[in-house]
């Protein structure tokens, strides 16, 4: 209950939970890697627009690195056209919402009213076979609250089960990064960059339908209280069916 008996469930801000993955390296290419500019700060940039409060946790907590080909400065270029990540970047506001994150630990999905997890290089050797956070995603949708994945976050629902010991994404629509994304990345940087691709794992599942576009497209899906994106350019287009679902 409100403290303030003035004050309903409707009238307070909505609360995001936006996850980004902590630093580690990869066993693939041995690089460095981390979340993906994009995909936290085109989120933010939504809800914050809507009039939500959005709260930026990773799982272990600390300071968060970010995959070099997301940043708008580095010197590869690749998302040099990314003014959003930059101006986030630059403000030390909001660049201090990354550098010291809290944990999951201590997380209760009845404070939120929607969780957003966002992608990278990381979650694929860092969210794959993570059972806390696996649970924790099923604990926000079991809660019946708006559960949102984008890009290689989304190879959490190829493992995360509800309390029935389903799927939760058995009977559902999603989406993920693709593996015309995947042949292009490895083209471009000349080698394999990832343990697996989350296409061909999740079409591998039964009772399940993953579905991609175009490659590097912004595209989103909403299955009731499941939202997914494919890829980088998707996470706005994911942010706004998040958006859709709760009402601003």
């Amino acid at each position: 209950m409100s403290a303030n008996p003035n004050v309903t469930r409707e009238d307070r801000k909505k609360r995001i939970l936006i996850v980004a993955a902590n630093p580690a390296v990869s066993t693939v290419t041995k690089w460095p890697v981390g979340f993906w500019w994009a995909e936290l700060t085109h989120p933010y940039w939504v809800f914050s627009g809507a009039g939500y409060e959005v709260e930026i946790r990773s799982p272990n907590g600390g300071a968060l690195q970010a995959d070099s080909y997301s940043d708008p400065e580095d010197e590869s270029g690749y998302s040099a056209d990314d003014v959003l990540s930059l101006g986030f970047k630059k403000s030390a506001k909001h660049r201090a919402l990354i550098e010291d994150t809290k944990s999951l630990a201590d997380v209760d999905p009845t404070a939120y009213d929607a969780i957003f997890v966002t992608g990278g290089q990381s979650p694929m050797f860092t969210f794959r076979g993570n059972e806390a956070l696996q649970r924790l995603v099923a604990a926000f949708y079991e809660a019946g609250k708006v559960t949102a994945l984008v890009c290689h976050g989304t190879c959490l629902l190829l493992e995360t089960k509800l309390g029935s010991g389903e799927l939760l994404v058995k009977g559902k629509t999603w989406t993920g990064f693709a593996n015309s994304e995947e042949r292009f990345a490895d083209s471009f940087v000349g080698m394999r960059i990832q343990p697996f691709w989350i296409e061909d794992e999740a079409r591998k599942l039964e009772g399940t339908n993953f579905v991609v576009d175009q490659a590097f497209r912004a595209f989103a899906v909403r299955d009731g209280r499941l939202v997914t994106g494919q890829q980088q350019f998707s996470g706005a287009a994911a942010a706004e069916l998040v958006v859709e679902a709760l009402g601003r």
